[in-house]
């Protein structure tokens, strides 16, 4: 009778996939949210911009 290991490192791969993708969804989730954040202030940044040129202040 072949006897089979409980426990052998093939089953360990799945785990370890299942926590990289949650890692990388993560991080790519708060990559989306430091774009969003600097895009916002960089339109903040051309609106002020633009009303200091239409009102001819330097």
């Amino acid at each position: 009778m072949i006897s089979t290991p409980a426990f052998g490192w093939f089953q360990l791969l799945p785990i370890f996939m299942i926590i990289c993708y949650g890692l990388l969804l993560s991080l790519g989730i708060y990559c989306l949210y430091l774009f969003i954040k600097l895009a916002h202030r960089g339109i903040q940044a051309l609106d002020i911009y633009l009303d200091e040129k239409r009102n001819r202040r330097l």
